[in-house]
């Protein structure tokens, strides 16, 4: 089971100081949150891909690769790589070059993206994306698994003997999650070549989540994979926390109330009650997680999402060192007490190469054998 922290990038002014951080200093944070993940024993930093304000992570593998080199053992990940807007050339390059460099230590999260404007500015049609996440998908495979690539479909120039370069490290590829929030057919896509499925839960009652978790399981049984129990899920959820409930609902608050990530509709308590969203003491943020795997299953990564709505890197560092501190130990154990014993590992580079050397020995070893000849047959 891994754990990590995921970031979407907001720029969101402080309503307690009324201070906006720069562009700069949420940069800047964004790396000191990623080295603090991994002090405290987590294992996945993610980030996510936008291109329109208030956000600023335009570009999740230059903040990665400069994070790879102060880091030793985190997996560097995105929370969303737009697979609809981005040309899959670039993305196979992209996270090959940072595959090579982190040592492996590197995966992403592909998204169709939820932001109509940014269609246009890339050359595409909001209308497309479906069927834009299945072709540019279907490349991005080829352009990693095979050296030479030739292709034609509808939303890009065809390729002619084509090598994406850097190849993939160990000629393994990037593991990838596939998340949405409400399309059945990434769910589909993510069982079909037996990727990972990632569910941001954190807006939205987990009775939502489930469906789609429940589709992908269920599809990745079917097309072979093994069992629906067994396929790779991923969650988000979101947390504050103070040594007491009463003190952690007074601090958080004033940024629930005033975020526009929270679209200032339903109270902090009402959202508490019907989101993934934990708003109280360490032994509540346990409980409230624990209870993910109880409802969706045995899963592989847990990522939780605490640096947002205008909350300043100082307290943002102090929430990794609570948990750190007062979750992580306890929740590593119960989760690992409850697990089934033949669910997936969570994935990693040396894991996915040690699969990969098994299957083609596996293969050599059940090959036609060569007839033997004899001295008599000569």
């Amino acid at each position: 089971m891994q754990f990590g922290v995921f970031s979407v990038s907001d720029i969101t002014r402080d309503p307690t100081t009324g201070k906006i951080p720069t562009e700069k200093e949420r940069i800047d944070a964004s790396v000191a949150i990623a080295k603090k993940v991994e002090e405290i024993g987590m294992d996945v930093y993610a980030i996510g891909e936008h291109h329109n304000r208030p956000f600023f992570s335009s570009s999740p593998t230059t903040t990665l690769a400069y994070i790879a080199a102060q880091t030793e053992r985190i997996i560097l990940s995105t929370a969303t790589t737009l697979i609809t807007t981005n040309d899959p050339v670039k993305i196979a390059e992209d996270f090959a070059m940072l595959q090579n460099l982190s040592n492996g230590r590197v995966d992403l999260v592909l998204g169709r993206g939820n932001t109509g404007p940014v269609y246009p500015w890339f050359g595409k049609n909001m209308q497309d994306s479906v069927n834009l996440t299945v072709e540019n998908y279907n490349l991005l495979r080829r352009l990693w698994d095979e050296d030479v690539v030739n292709w034609e479909g509808k939303f890009r120039t065809p390729l002619q003997n084509f090598t994406s370069t850097p190849r993939p490290l160990d000629d393994v590829a990037p593991f990838v999650w596939h998340g949405s929030i409400r399309t059945p057919q990434v769910a589909e896509i993510a069982a079909y070549y037996g990727d990972g499925f990632f569910a941001n839960n954190i807006f939205w009652p987990k009775e939502h989540y489930k469906q789609l978790i429940d589709l992908y399981r269920e599809r990745y049984e079917h097309y072979g994979h093994g069992k629906a129990h067994q396929a790779v899920v991923g969650l988000g959820g979101q947390f504050y926390m103070a040594k007491d409930s009463q003190q952690a609902v007074k601090e958080f608050r004033p940024y629930f109330d005033n975020a526009p990530v929270y679209g200032h509709g339903p109270s902090l308590e009402d959202f508490t009650s019907q989101t993934p969203l934990t708003v109280g003491s360490p032994q509540q943020v346990l409980e409230k997680t624990l209870s993910f795997q109880e409802y969706f299953g045995d899963y592989q990564r847990q990522l939780f999402l605490i640096d947002h709505a205008g909350l300043p890197l100082k307290t943002v560092l102090n929430q990794l060192d609570m948990f750190g501190e007062y979750v992580l130990p306890e929740l590593k154990k119960e989760m690992a007490s409850r697990a089934a014993p033949d669910i997936a590992e969570a994935p990693t580079h040396a894991g996915r190469v040690a699969a990969q050397k098994a299957k083609l020995e596996a293969e050599k070893a059940n090959a036609p054998k060569e007839p033997e000849v004899s001295d008599r047959d000569q």
